[in-house]
């Protein structure tokens, strides 16, 4: 006889695990279903995010600022150094040493809550009054039954027509975090998120690095003014070299390296030769061999499970989260969306609120930002007023010898509310969280000024800010 669960997630990257250690809380019977595994061929917890994105990307970030701090940083604090130099293989071999404890102690985590692990492949095979899923390892098929289901499936690296990744020469972000030595030459395919943080890792250990993205605009997403900064930090003071606006032709693989075709912003064609190459343009839903035809579950053109505000499916009792469904794809939200579903699958009240979920970048200097930009607010008809103070004016910034960067902040003109909150500076992923309780809670530009910030502190830019949309800034 099958086991049957009242919950199965499928999936576990932080959308899917964090639902299932939530539901099992609730005192929900839960399993969660996992297929990944590890180079070594073991079963592994954390989906992408843990295993070869967000956190040994982090980690590789730290290991290549701290080498450039030690070259560039230092000499300012009276600190000099000779023969320096970095092992690559001890830098990956701490990455994949925080990779497998991170790894470890969400199975850790499931033991401790009773979240049963089904290791395997997860596939929708039949509905009913309660849902079958199949779960293939390879070698046996086992099935189990549900009274609701998860699915949290996320999602891959987009590829390039054309553009055949093997993740030794032409690379996704799983191939790039972990090149067996520094490329002399890079090109990196898209000026995104995954882009800049990984072009920035290999630029700081020495390698010359071309940037290649399509849109015309650097940073789209982002505040107008925190592109304009990044763009001149990125560019003018780190050497990242950035075409905007190109159209790829042909992408090849020679005996030196890799040939990329392509048309420049004025359409003139032009060759770029380099020994390795990174594609980091976008990513889609992982919704192959779901089975969602089996049970009829809608999905979107684009791959993305179609579901309400509540991440509840086209069919009963079927949720989906994280990056397989429509909104930014960050671990944080869908970890949110798990909490949610958890808790309303066990007859409370959860909720996701979608105005305040912070984006970040992980480069050097951090961007980080919540709620509006400036130019959604001006689409908008919003009337607003906008408060801006560097880090520059700041003891601490200065004391840490990262100056660079600003905090901005938008409000509404009316009621003062804080519409959105915009950040380029050292530890920008960090400040953030206060804007974000500050928007959660519906806090004006005043309330925020009105707070006593710790002195020395970087966080004093963000109470400088907001007393800067009254235009009474105390220290600039």
């Amino acid at each position: 006889m099958a086991q049957s669960f009242d919950v199965v997630v499928i999936g576990a990257g932080p959308a899917g695990y964090i639902a299932s250690i939530r539901a099992a809380q609730l005192g929900l019977s839960t399993a969660c279903v996992e297929k990944w595994k590890t180079p070594k061929g073991e079963y592994a917890l954390g989906g992408t995010c843990l295993n070869v994105g967000c956190i040994p990307s982090k980690a590789l970030l730290e290991s290549s600022e701290n080498y450039e701090r030690v070259l560039h940083r230092f000499k300012a604090h009276g600190i000099s150094a000779s023969g320096v130099k970095f092992d690559l293989k001890t830098m990956l071999e701490r990455k994949d040493r925080i990779v497998g404890r991170m790894t470890s102690g969400i199975a850790g985590l499931f033991k401790k809550n009773k979240v049963t692990w089904l290791q395997g492949h997860g596939k929708l095979a039949s509905g009913g009054t309660t849902w079958k899923i199949e779960v293939s390892d390879g070698k046996k098929t086992e099935s189990v039954e549900a009274k609701n289901v998860i699915v949290a499936t996320g999602s891959k690296a987009r590829q390039l027509p054309g553009v055949p990744v093997d993740n030794k020469v032409i690379c996704d972000n799983e191939g790039a975090l972990a090149f067996d030595s520094v490329p002399e030459r890079l090109g990196v395919i898209g000026a995104g998120v995954i882009g800049l943080e990984l072009g920035s890792v290999w630029r700081r250990l020495g390698s010359k690095v071309k940037v290649l993205e399509a849109l015309p605009a650097f940073l789209g997403i982002a505040d107008e003014s925190v592109a304009q900064e990044a763009w001149k930090l990125f560019t003018r003071d780190q050497g990242l070299d950035i075409e905007l606006g190109v159209s790829i032709a042909e992408v090849k693989l020679s005996k030196k390296g890799v040939s990329i075709q392509y048309a420049g912003a004025d359409e003139s064609s032009k060759t770029l030769e380099v020994d390795r190459l990174i594609v980091s343009v976008g990513r889609t839903p992982n919704t192959e061999g779901l089975g969602a035809e089996n049970v009829g579950l809608k999905l979107d053109a684009k791959g993305f499970i179609e579901v309400d505000k509540n991440c509840r499916a086209s069919l009963p009792r079927m949720y989906a989260i994280g990056d397989v469904v429509r909104g930014p794809m960050l671990a944080h939200k869908g970890e949110d969306e798990g909490v949610m579903v958890a808790e309303i699958i066990a007859g409370q009240h959860g909720h996701v609120n979608y105005d305040a979920i912070p984006w970040v970048i992980y480069t050097a200097p951090e961007i980080a930002w919540v709620g509006k930009t400036e130019q959604q607010l001006k689409a908008e008809g919003v009337a607003y007023r906008a408060g801006r103070f560097p880090f520059a004016y700041n003891g601490r910034a200065l004391g840490r010898e990262e100056p660079e960067g600003f905090i901005k902040i938008l409000a509404d003109a009316a009621s003062d509310r804080i519409l959105g909150v915009h950040a380029i500076g050292s530890l920008a992923s960090e400040l953030i969280a206060e804007a974000v309780v500050a928007m959660e809670f519906g806090a004006s530009s005043e309330d925020l000024a009105r707070i006593c910030h710790a002195h020395p502190s970087m966080s004093e830019v963000m109470r400088e800010a907001a007393l800067a949309v009254d235009r009474r800034a105390l220290n600039g």
